[in-house]
């Protein structure tokens, strides 16, 4: 009897795993594990991706770097694919709503830095930007909302899987490839629709000490581990290009 291929058993866990979950809702701790486990074995080569592919080529100077999503499958439960990251390049902070998100550096090296929302603090705790700190024009701003920074290092492939949950774990991140980077993520379930509030946010931090708001005090350790995240649109210099993963039959679903 023939093994099935990597990919295919990912597929196939990502199918148990997501089949009784929804927004919101996490898997279980085992099935968390399991994804998790598979996850962990997987291997450049298991996709047929190299730093050598002109995916990963730096960029020539004062150009925006193009960064490239392969699909390899999505349905209403999960989506799995590839984010190739050329050296510079970034996605910027953004949120994963109601996600429960898996992602695997197969090669390179990335800084991620990834915030959750602090919610021990009164509903009523937000702050306006004065629009000298802001970086968006000088127009009415979103309010901007405390945050806790979770991890903010490098990460250097090999390494095991990070997780991130709707609440907990860095739901908003943000990744700079150090070096090309290939990332292959798991989302469960996948962005929705603006009218299901499930779409992609993205977020401008500032240092916590930018904002001062009367009566907020902060646990002993101080403010270095906090920042304001304020809602901006979509960043003009963010170019991802998608692309499908080889043979649409390469997943027997």
């Amino acid at each position: 009897m023939v093994s099935a291929s990597p990919l295919q058993k990912l597929y196939n866990t990502c199918n148990e795993v997501f089949d009784s979950c929804s927004a919101g809702i996490i898997p279980s701790p085992d099935n968390i594990q399991k994804l998790k486990a598979v996850l962990d074995d997987f291997k450049p080569a298991d996709v047929g991706l190299s730093p050598e592919m002109p995916h990963f080529r730096a960029s020539v100077a004062g150009e925006t770097p193009v960064i490239r999503y392969i699909y390899i499958h999505e349905c209403e439960k999960f989506s799995i694919g590839i984010f190739c990251l050329p050296p510079s390049s970034a996605i910027p902070l953004h949120n994963h709503p109601g996600m429960t998100v898996f992602s695997k550096l197969l090669f390179g090296t990335m800084h991620i830095k990834s915030y959750d929302w602090v919610v021990d603090v009164p509903p009523s705790t937000s702050a306006v930007v004065s629009p000298s700190k802001s970086k968006q024009p000088v127009v009415q701003q979103p309010e901007a909302r405390l945050a806790k920074v979770k991890v903010n290092s490098n990460f250097t492939a090999p390494c095991n899987t990070s997780i991130l949950y709707p609440t907990d774990g860095g739901n908003m991140h943000c990744f700079t490839a150090v070096t090309a980077c290939a990332v292959l993520d798991v989302l469960g379930p996948p962005y929705g629709s603006d009218s299901d509030g499930r779409h992609c946010q993205f977020y401008f931090d500032f240092p916590f000490s930018n904002i001062s708001v009367d009566g907020l005090s902060l646990p002993e350790g101080g403010d270095e581990g906090f920042a304001w995240l304020q809602e901006r649109k979509k960043p003009e210099d963010l170019i991802v290009v998608g692309e499908l993963y080889g043979d649409p039959t390469t997943v027997e679903t």
